[in-house]
C-alpha cells in the first residue's frame, strides 16, 4: 500500500510546506484508526482465544458476503463525500468503529470499511481508497503486537519463513491491490459477495458432516 499509493500518502515535496498538505489526509486516517487501536489492544487475547473457530469464521463469510451482495443499494444514495480530504472527522471516526468488527474472523477488514463508509456516504471509490489507508497504521499496530508478544519466542527458520511470507505478500498485494481499485471504479460487490457465501456455506457443511473441526 505505501508503494502503491505513494504520490497519494506521502509529500509531493518534502519540505514544510510539502508535509501541511498531508495534514487533511492523515489527520482522518489518525482518527479512523483510533477505535482499532484501543480496542484492538484490550481484546486481542480474548478474541484469539475464542473467536478462533471454523464456526465464527464461517458464519462470518456468510453475513459479510450477503452485505456485500446488497451493497449496490447504498450505490443508489447521492453520495456526499466524494474526496477522503472532504470527509468529516466524525465521519473517519465511524469508519473506524466499522473497523473494529473485522477483529471478528472470517470478517474482511476491507469489506466493511468500505461498506461503513458507504453508509456514511462516501463514495465507492473514496470508500475503497479511505479503507486501504486504514489498513496501513491499522496492519503495522496489529504486526507489532504479535511480533511484541511471540516474535522473542521465534526459532531461525521460523523468522526465515516469516521473512519470505512477507515478500511474497508484499509482490501479491501490490498486484491485487492494483486490480482492485481498477475493478471498484467499474463495479459492484456482488462477486466477492457470493464468493464468501458460497465458501461460509462450504465450511459450516464441512463442519456439521464431521470433516473439520471446530
Amino acid at each position: 500500500m505505501l508503494v502503491y499509493f505513494y504520490k497519494t500518502i506521502f509529500p509531493q515535496k518534502w519540505n514544510i510546506a510539502g508535509f501541511k498538505d498531508m495534514i487533511p489526509l492523515w489527520s482522518r486516517v489518525v482518527v479512523g484508526v483510533i477505535p482499532a487501536a484501543v480496542i484492538g489492544f484490550l481484546l486481542d487475547d480474548f478474541i484469539e482465544a475464542h473467536l478462533f473457530n471454523i464456526v465464527v469464521v464461517s458464519v462470518a463469510l456468510v453475513v459479510w458476503g450477503v452485505a456485500l451482495v446488497f451493497s449496490g443499494k447504498l450505490e443508489q444514495r447521492e453520495s456526499s463525500t466524494a474526496e477522503i480530504v472532504k470527509m468529516s472527522y466524525g465521519k473517519a471516526l465511524a469508519v473506524g468503529f466499522f473497523q473494529c468488527l473485522a477483529m471478528v474472523p472470517g470478517t474482511s477488514r476491507s469489506a466493511v470499511t468500505i461498506l461503513g463508509a458507504m453508509c456514511l456516504g462516501c463514495s465507492r471509490a473514496c470508500a475503497a481508497e479511505f479503507s486501504f489507508f486504514l489498513a496501513i497504521p491499522t496492519m503495522f499496530g496489529a504486526s507489532l503486537l504479535k511480533l511484541v508478544k511471540g516474535g522473542a519466542h521465534l526459532t531461525s527458520p521460523q523468522w526465515i519463513a516469516l521473512t519470505i511470507g512477507f515478500v511474497t505478500a508484499f509482490f501479491v498485494a501490490w498486484g491485487v491491490i492494483a486490480w482492485f481499485m481498477d475493478y471498484v471504479k467499474k463495479h459492484d460487490f456482488k462477486l466477492f459477495g457470493w464468493y464468501r457465501i458460497a465458501l461460509g456455506a462450504i465450511l459450516l457443511v464441512l463442519f456439521f458432516c464431521g470433516v473439520v473441526k471446530l
